[in-house]
Order: C-alpha cells, then sequence, then structure tokens
C-alpha cells in the first residue's frame, strides 16, 4: 500500500519528465544570410545589414574594418547617412566685446561607425563625434561644429525617444538649427565634484529632439559661449547623444577632460532605421516590390513618419530571430526551455507560436500559475453542491429577467401607438427579433442626421431599416399618426414605407431598398461596389431634377397634412435601376418632437441648409426649396456643394450671378453642345431662383418642379 501511494506521488513528476522530453531543444535561428559573416569584431551584424555583397539590403552595406583590433563597423563613404565636422580658431585681439574673427581650420566628412543593433526595435547605436567650443588661453581657442546628414533616400533618422540634445559647460548653448536648445550655466548652486545622473541646467543641460527632421534633413548642433567671461575657463560643448548615456560630473566643466576622453570614440546615438518607404500591404494585396518581411512568421509594422510612409519587420507573437531573412528567419520560441518567461508548474508541451500547459494526470487547475490540485476534494465536493444551487439561482434569475424585457417590449408597443396601427392594418408590424437580424454591423450602409441605416432581407424582399437617433423621434402618441400620413404617401418619386417595429424604445421603419444607391454615390461616383464608373447623361440628370422636384411638390402640397423633408440632399435622393428618382428620409421632419420644430438645436447637413433655418431654427418649405437649389448646382456643375479645399459650389455660382455671367465654366465639362449648355442655363436659373436669400421671392416646389417639367418637355 505504501508503494501504491508512492508511485502515485511521483506520477505528476514523471509525467512532467516525459514531456519535457517531448520538447527538443530549439536551436538558436540564424541572424544573417547563409554563408555571411554576422560580426565585425564585437559587433553583430543581423541581416539586412551586411559586410559582403549579397548580404545586405540596399541602403544597408556595413564596412569591417579590421586595422584596429579588435575590428569596427563602419557605414560606407558612399552611405547618405554621415558626419561633417567644421573646425575653426577663434583668435583674441583684445579683451573688448569687438567681435573676434573666425579662421577656418579645416571642414571634413567621416564616416558613421556601428556599435549595435536591435531588430524588435528598430534601432540602430552609432558614435557620432560632438560639437565644442575651448578657450583653454588668451590668445586663442578651437571650435568644432558637427552636422549630421539625413537625405531623402536614407533610410535612417534620429531616434527621438532615446537621443536628446545636450550642453556641457559653464555658460555654453547647445542649439540645432531650426529645432530647439538649452542652457547651461554654473552658480552658487553648483559645488565642486558634484557627481549627479540628471542634467537640470547647472553645467549640464538636455532637451528633447525634434520628432522627424525635414527631408533631405540636416542637423546642425552648435555651441555658444559668453567667451568675454569664460575665456580661459576650459571647453562648452554641444552634442546628440543617448539620454541615457551621461552622468555629469563637475571635473568636465574645467580644462579639456571630456573632449580627451571621448574625441577618439565619439558619443553614441541612437537612430531609428525602416526597411522600406511604403505602407504595410493590406490583406488579399500583392506584396510591393522589394518587400522586406520575407520570414513565414514575419509581419510588416508601419512607422508614423510625417513625410512620407515607411515599415519595419517583426516576428508573429510566439516566434523570434530575423523576420528579414526569406522563409525560416522567425523560429518558434520554445516557451518550455525558459520557465522564467514562461512559468509552467505542470505538463509543457511546446507548440508552434505558443505553449500548453496543462495539470497532471489526478489534478486540475491553472498549472501557469501553479495551482494544480486534486480532482474532487471534500471542499471540491461542497462547492460543488453551492455552484449547483447558484445555477438555479442564475436559472430563475434569468427567467425573471426575460419575462421584465418581455413586458418592457409590451410597454414599448403601447408607447409607440402599436394598438393604433395595429388596427389600422395599413402596415406591416415587425417584431424586434424580426430585425434583430438585420441591425448589425455587417449590414450598415450609411447614417443620416436622423439616424442609421441598415441593408436586409424581410418576406423575401430587400429592404432598408432605418433606426432612429435617440431623442429625435415624435413623443409616441403622435408617432402612430405619422406613420399612418406616411404610410399613405403613394408616389412613384417617393420611397415606399414598408412597415415598423415598435417593441423598442426609439421605433425603426422599414422602407424598400433601391439598388442604385443615392444620387450623391452615383453623380460623384462614390459606390464602391460599382466597378465601372458612371456617368449620368444631361437628360437623366435633368429627369432626375424634375421627378425629385415632383417627389417634393407632392409632400409639401398634395397630402392630407404637409410633410417637410428637412434634410434635401443628393444622398437622400435615391435611384432605382432606371434611375428614377426617389425621395427618401421624408416626413422626418414631422416625426420631430413638436417642441423642436422650432428650436436652437439645427438637425440636418449645413452645407445644403437654408440660412434662415440655421438663424431661427424654423423649417419650413421654402427651406426644402433652398436645399433643392443647390442639389440642382451639383447636377449642372457635377461636382458636390464643397469641393477642392473647401471651395464652395454655391459661392462660385452666385459670384458669376452678381457679374451677370452665365457661369459656363462652372458646367460639367461633359457638356459642351450648345444645346446643353443652354439646357444647363435654363436649369442654374431655376436653381438660382431657389437660393435667394429673400425666403418670400424663392418659388413654391410646384412651381420648381412645373417649370422643370417644361425644360423635360421641351427635349422631346
Amino acid at each position: 500500500m505504501t508503494t501504491y501511494l508512492l508511485l502515485l506521488l511521483l506520477l505528476p513528476a514523471t509525467i512532467m519528465v516525459v514531456a519535457s522530453q517531448q520538447n527538443p531543444p530549439s536551436t538558436p535561428a540564424p541572424i544573417t544570410l547563409p554563408g555571411c559573416p554576422d560580426k565585425c569584431g564585437q559587433v553583430s551584424i543581423p541581416y539586412p545589414f551586411g559586410i559582403k555583397d549579397g548580404c545586405y539590403l540596399p541602403g544597408f552595406h556595413i564596412i569591417c574594418n579590421d586595422t584596429f583590433h579588435p575590428p569596427r563597423a563602419f557605414f560606407p563613404a558612399d552611405n547618405p547617412l554621415g558626419w561633417t565636422q567644421t573646425r575653426t580658431q577663434v583668435i583674441y585681439y583684445s579683451t573688448s566685446h569687438i567681435p573676434e574673427p573666425d579662421k577656418l581650420i579645416n571642414s571634413s566628412s567621416s564616416p558613421v561607425e556601428l556599435s549595435g543593433v536591435s531588430l524588435v526595435e528598430g534601432k540602430l547605436v552609432v558614435h557620432a563625434p560632438f560639437s565644442y567650443d575651448c578657450t583653454l588661453n588668451l590668445s586663442w581657442n578651437a571650435a568644432r561644429t558637427m552636422t549630421m546628414q539625413f537625405p531623402y533616400e536614407s533610410k535612417f533618422l534620429l531616434s527621438h525617444g532615446s537621443t536628446v540634445l545636450m550642453g556641457i559647460g559653464r555658460s555654453a548653448k547647445a542649439r540645432q538649427t531650426l529645432g530647439p536648445s538649452c542652457e547651461a550655466y554654473d552658480g552658487v548652486y553648483l559645488p565642486e565634484g558634484m557627481n549627479t545622473t540628471a542634467c537640470s541646467g547647472l553645467g549640464c543641460c538636455q532637451v528633447a529632439i525634434q520628432p522627424e527632421p525635414p527631408k533631405p534633413g540636416f542637423f546642425n548642433v552648435h555651441v555658444y559661449l559668453e567667451r568675454e567671461y569664460y575665456r580661459t575657463r576650459g571647453c562648452s560643448y554641444a552634442m546628440l547623444a543617448d539620454k541615457s548615456w551621461y552622468n555629469f560630473t563637475t571635473m568636465d566643466l574645467d580644462g579639456d577632460v571630456f573632449l580627451r576622453r571621448n574625441d577618439a570614440g565619439g558619443v553614441p546615438v541612437v537612430l531609428d532605421f525602416v526597411a522600406g518607404f511604403h505602407p504595410c500591404p493590406r490583406p488579399q494585396q500583392p506584396e510591393p516590390k522589394g518587400y522586406a518581411c520575407t520570414s513565414d512568421k514575419s509581419r510588416c509594422v508601419e512607422v508614423p513618419l510625417l513625410y512620407t510612409d515607411a515599415y519595419i519587420c517583426r516576428c508573429l507573437d510566439g516566434y523570434e530571430g530575423n523576420p528579414y531573412i526569406p522563409t525560416a528567419g522567425c523560429q518558434d520560441i520554445n516557451e518550455c526551455e525558459r520557465p522564467d518567461l514562461y512559468p509552467c508548474h505542470g505538463i509543457c508541451q511546446n507548440m508552434q507560436g505558443g505553449y500548453k500547459c496543462t495539470c497532471p494526470a489526478g489534478t486540475r487547475g491553472n498549472a501557469t500559475q501553479g495551482r494544480c490540485t486534486d480532482i474532487f476534494p471534500l471542499p471540491a465536493k461542497l462547492s460543488l453542491g453551492a455552484t449547483g444551487g447558484l445555477f438555479l439561482i442564475a436559472l430563475l434569475g434569468f427567467v425573471v429577467l426575460l419575462r421584465r424585457e418581455k413586458k418592457k417590449m409590451r410597454q414599448f408597443f403601447e408607447r409607440n401607438g402599436g394598438p393604433a396601427l395595429k388596427e389600422a392594418k395599413i402596415i406591416k408590424i415587425y417584431t424586434r427579433d424580426e430585425l434583430k437580424q438585420i441591425i448589425k454591423t455587417t449590414n450598415f450602409i450609411g447614417k443620416g442626421c436622423y439616424g442609421e441605416v441598415y441593408k436586409g432581407f424581410l418576406d423575401n424582399q430587400l429592404v432598408a431599416v432605418k433606426k432612429p437617433i435617440k431623442d429625435n423621434i415624435a413623443p409616441n402618441e403622435q408617432f402612430a399618426n405619422e406613420v399612418i400620413i406616411q404610410s399613405q404617401v403613394i408616389h412613384k418619386n417617393i420611397v415606399r414605407l414598408v412597415g415598423c417595429c415598435l417593441e423598442v424604445d426609439m421605433p425603426m421603419l422599414v422602407y424598400e431598398f433601391l439598388s442604385r444607391g443615392s444620387l450623391d454615390d452615383t453623380l460623384h461616383n462614390n459606390n464602391d461596389d460599382d466597378k465601372k464608373e458612371v456617368t449620368l447623361d444631361l437628360d437623366k440628370r435633368l429627369n432626375i431634377a424634375a421627378e425629385s422636384a415632383d417627389g417634393l411638390a407632392y409632400m409639401h402640397s398634395k397630402t392630407s397634412k404637409t410633410i417637410l423633408h428637412g434634410d434635401v440632399k443628393p444622398a437622400n435622393i435615391l435611384l432605382d435601376d432606371y434611375y428614377v428618382p426617389k425621395i427618401s428620409d421624408f416626413g422626418i421632419s414631422r416625426l420631430i418632437a413638436k417642441d423642436k420644430e422650432h428650436t436652437l438645436t439645427v438637425i440636418g447637413d449645413r452645407t445644403y441648409m437654408d440660412p434662415a433655418y440655421l438663424q431661427t431654427g424654423l423649417l419650413t418649405e421654402k427651406s426644402d426649396v433652398y436645399s433643392f437649389g443647390v442639389v440642382l448646382l451639383e447636377l449642372v456643375s457635377g461636382r458636390k456643394a464643397t469641393y477642392l479645399d473647401n471651395n464652395s459650389l454655391l459661392r462660385n455660382f452666385l459670384d458669376s450671378q452678381k457679374k451677370e455671367m452665365i457661369p459656363t465654366e462652372l458646367f460639367d465639362k461633359k457638356f459642351q453642345e450648345p444645346r446643353d449648355l443652354e439646357l444647363l442655363s435654363s436649369i442654374t436659373r431655376v436653381a438660382m431662383g431657389c437660393l435667394s436669400l429673400d425666403v418670400d421671392e424663392r418659388p413654391a416646389m410646384m412651381d420648381v418642379a412645373e417649370r422643370l417639367l417644361t425644360l423635360k418637355r421641351s427635349l422631346v
């Protein structure tokens, strides 16, 4: 018995050992292409960087200079990235404040030395010279100004988060051309021998650099001295450097200690690099030419730059290695070999892109957190009974909530005038469940000032379901009457109301769906579903204008109650298969709460909105007339009401009217025949009448429709 218990206790550990043996040790992922050197001295050279021909991508060539011991890595002289040093000598003629002449000693360029690369972060560390101004005696001083170059073709730029502009000195100002600056000075608060990691302005200052230079970019780093007072006090320095590299000490303020310590090797500067200058390819899109993310398990990460698109490559989660190496550059991480990073207190099984950690047989729990316990101990049995009780309570709660939800749906139905509409029997009343499958993000086709629109099938008919924006629908005692009025509006140029849903807080309306979409989509070719560009000829445009006006006139004058539209625009004029226009969103203004018919909160598209409505909040028939006038201008010009850098179509036509000119230059360039120009001029005159700022001078919509129908008949 004792032996059996011992074996039982050892079983989980045995399973863990066997499982670990099933995970063979992983081999290190290569960092460069086969046959290519991966180091220069002590510096690793991962692909896309490389030393030999065929071992690097364009712009990432590295020269390994083995005349140094150990060898050192440099970018070649033909790489656009580089430093330029300008040395000058300043000769002092007197102690007065007379400007002192500079004498150029030399100007030279030096290659950039590479000291480290991080493919994961897209960063590299290089060593750069720094600017200085040394005044070691009264007769002369030496100065150097460092310039960093970032031309168009360079794939490198300063790392904004890691590199700073730094100044060191008793009275010095470090400045980046067209960029930030900082001042370093001494004083009574700077004790000798002080050492600190912070640059606070006392002897040392630092400031963040610009996020990104213009292209081509040149960083000139200067140091400015108060030479008169500090003529023999030593050197001052200005540099771009890794913000975590320097620890300030007052020893660097006197003499040229800092210069002698760092001049030969330079100071570390962190750069960002990009793999290429284009956005990441979207799904189903072909990879662009020269695409660098060639590993099977790599992904493209876009780098936000001000002047262009760019990207770097990374391995997918669960993989590591070099994403730039074709096929097998990114390899699976064996998480079971790294328990410090991927804890597992049970059976660890490595998987592609992840790992599986389970409790040993006879136990259960969360093995990654070390919580494997025996199956069904006494506390578990007690908790099972408690769980069953909680389940029953939850079930009862669900039943209560279900009954409460059904009660709420009945209340909504009654509040929204359901009994009256049901008794009228003139419109289909849909349940909430019937519309639930349509009101989904995948079926969303548009959003207007009054609600969202979804497309779907009901009763084998393609319909559009409008879900109103909350608080824009009238009180429920009016809603039923308004729906009855809309259902009785039958006109070939008005979208037909099919039904409604009343079991929701905000009633939803169901309309017939028109396949060609809106006039706005067709006129301005906004429809992404159409592969061919649709061109509306002049006859179709006149027909759309005349019949749309006829539909609006019917709403204003021939219904039992005047129906105002309130948002007339091309997006609310829908087209069927034969380009017959139908007014949509009609009557919405009558469904607006009565206390909002005259309000300071103006609803609608302001591009097409009547100025009088904007000022007073009072919606009238003439408001629809004004909006329709803007629609006519879009039809004759083929342009949006606002186009090309907020150019106003209405303002351009009004300017031509003031000059008593026929605005032929604003007409659609597709129509150049004399007959077409004459017809466009006639439509424009109708439009300008609708757009009169004097509301009383605007024609009624019935008159507008008659004039357009007359023009239409004249073409027959």
